[in-house]
């Protein structure tokens, strides 16, 4: 592949991830909303599990900052994982306690694995603060900014 092929190709597939980012980060800000506002189906939901509302409050304060959390740039790596996490405790909900299918939440987490993986790059003290931001003396010495 030639070096304008090979970039061509990795903007594509930058753009194909924002895309995803996005519609996927749309999808947890409005699970998140519906757990915050006592949506009757969640209510029911988080009183089936048994452990009350905090629980639910907790869960829909994750929902909607990771969800916002995957559109902002230099944030959305740690998002993506944070959100991996949240959907692991999902699927063991939804296995050993509620007892349905545990197949959405497994496809988020495949969604959130590739999307972490793609902004990898993101997860370091260099990736997650915004250019500038980060005072030297408090960056480790092999990531430090070359002059």
């Amino acid at each position: 592949m030639t070096t304008l092929a090979t970039r061509r190709t990795s903007r594509v597939a930058n753009i194909a991830t924002w895309v995803v980012q996005v519609v996927v980060g749309l999808m947890f800000v409005g699970g998140g909303m519906a757990k915050l506002f006592g949506d009757p189906t969640m209510v029911d939901l988080f009183d089936e599990i048994g452990a009350g509302d905090w629980l639910r409050y907790f869960v829909g304060a994750c929902e909607v900052a990771g969800g916002i959390g995957l559109m902002i740039p230099w944030l959305c790596g740690l998002a993506a994982a944070a959100l991996s996490a949240l959907v692991v405790g999902a699927i063991v909900t939804n296995v050993a306690v509620v007892d349905e299918n545990p197949a959405l939440p497994i496809v988020y987490l495949v969604v959130l694995a590739a999307i972490t993986w793609r902004r990898r790059d993101r997860l370091t003290p260099r990736g997650l603060m915004p250019r500038g931001l980060m005072p030297r003396g408090l960056m480790p010495r092999g990531l430090m900014p070359r002059r």
